[in-house]
């Protein structure tokens, strides 16, 4: 049996960095590239901390991907139903600004404050045992 040390700067980074991810294409949806680009590295990242050995970070990681893969469900209902909104939004333009600001009043919030959290949290060393 191995055991690993992680240190305290990589756990922190690991529980901010989907909420920082989440943030920065959540701010530049309107570039839609960037957004599904990180929608596919969410996956990623979001698989690769929900199994972190500590409890923290999956945490930080799990409440992350509600948020963002919620307003991301939310967004692709809305896309299906395009053309039932667009008349009650008023056009094309002021639905995508609306759903643009709920999802920034959603997730940016949340997640400034969860990677501040993340911030301040007493990381310390994490000893975890591997079985070979």
């Amino acid at each position: 049996m191995t055991t690993i040390v992680i240190n305290p700067v990589s756990q922190k980074r690991s529980a901010q960095i989907f909420n920082a991810g989440s943030v920065i294409a959540m701010l530049c949806m309107p570039l839609f590239p960037i957004f599904f680009v990180w929608i596919g590295i969410s996956i990623f990242v979001y698989s690769a901390n929900i199994q972190h050995p500590n409890v923290k970070v999956r945490k930080y990681t799990q409440y992350a991907g509600y948020r963002f893969y919620g307003i991301s469900g939310a967004l692709l209902a809305s896309m299906i139903f395009a053309g039932i909104l667009i008349p009650l939004a008023g056009g094309s333009l002021h639905l995508l600004l609306l759903l643009w600001s709920i999802g920034i009043i959603v997730v940016v919030p949340a997640g400034v404050y969860s990677m501040l959290k993340a911030k301040r949290e007493n990381w310390q060393d994490f000893k975890c045992n591997l079985s070979e």
